[in-house]
């Protein structure tokens, strides 16, 4: 039985099961998205997110500290220049799981894309600005709804203004 063990073995030694999360880490972070089955991808999640965490913050330790996980100076590099850069902002939850139709044809194992969130520009929306979350509701809300109530008022004569004129013609 395994009952409380909470690290998933992939059918692997322990070196073997490193080696294949660091080089599956490196290639995430170089290529931003990979595909591979759901049980592996739910191990490197476990594994990547709290190096970006670590990334976040720039310093000669915590540069070490990744490099020691990943054995890779090019990840290292895009690891702490442009991932670090784009997810500043984002308290949590840098990777995304899309689970795939398809099983893989020797072992039909269920298969999955991985990617990391910040970078699938298909989920960002266009034109609009990031608004900073509050737990508070209310303030927010009535100022914007007051400048919309003005902006729409401003704007309906002017629409009736052209109307009449395309009436009398």
């Amino acid at each position: 039985m395994r009952h409380g063990k909470k690290v998933n073995h992939l059918g692997r030694t322990s070196a073997h099961r490193h080696a294949l999360l660091s080089n599956m880490a490196s290639s995430l972070i170089l290529n931003k998205r990979i595909t591979t089955t759901v049980a592996k991808a739910k191990e490197l999640r476990k594994y990547v997110e709290p190096l970006i965490t670590k990334a976040k913050t720039d310093s000669t330790h915590s540069r070490r500290t990744v490099f020691s996980y990943l054995q890779n100076k090019e990840s290292v590099k895009t690891l702490f220049g442009e991932v670090a850069g784009r997810t500043t902002d984002r308290p949590g939850g840098y990777t995304r799981i899309i689970k795939l139709s398809d099983v893989r044809l020797g072992d039909a194992a269920d298969m999955c894309m991985m990617e990391l969130v910040d970078f699938n520009d298909l989920y960002k929306k266009d034109g609009s600005a990031k608004k900073a979350k509050t737990r508070r509701g209310g303030k927010g809300k009535k100022e914007e709804s007051t400048e919309t109530a003005e902006a729409t008022t401003d704007e309906k004569p002017k629409k009736a203004a052209k109307k009449t004129t395309k009436k009398k013609e």
